[in-house]
């Protein structure tokens, strides 16, 4: 009697509605496009992406914004900022971009594709490499804060 009890609330329980929770954010599904960059390689996949900027550097005069706070994690999306795009950014704004878009929100126009990033030993490349999603923007006009 005790089991048939217990299987008839399992039964039961497994009937009942579950409202279905959606998320109404605008951002960007990180994961889901670095799949669709690993798919199109060597294409990548153009459109307007949201993400939330976790740090930045600098390296060679380009500007690197991530997702995360490792740019090695391969949940991160690297949008690489040209040299003459943090030229205009730091006239029209009066900030740089590797310090302005921390902890901010931005959207972002332009192709997201899958880049091989190789690793050094004592200044000369190895064998080894990982592979990382960037964005590259060569104007202003593809990059602007949402809040």
């Amino acid at each position: 009697m005790k089991y048939f009890l217990l299987l008839l609330i399992l039964v039961l329980s497994a009937c009942t509605a579950t409202p279905e929770v959606t998320s109404k954010s605008s951002s960007t599904d990180v994961m889901r496009l670095i799949e669709k960059t690993a798919v199109n390689a060597p294409k990548g996949v153009k459109s307007t992406f949201q993400f939330s900027i976790q740090a930045s550097g600098i390296e060679r005069k380009v500007v690197y914004l991530n997702t995360e706070l490792d740019y090695r994690d391969r949940r991160n999306i690297t949008v690489a900022l040209h040299p003459k795009t943090i030229v205009a950014f730091t006239k029209k704004y009066g900030s740089s971009p590797e310090a302005y878009f921390i902890n901010k929100n931005i959207e972002v126009t332009g192709e997201a594709k899958q880049i091989k990033i190789w690793f050094g030993f004592n200044g000369k490349r190895s064998q080894k490499y990982y592979f990382q999603t960037h964005i590259r923007v060569k104007s202003i006009s593809q990059i602007k804060v949402l809040n």
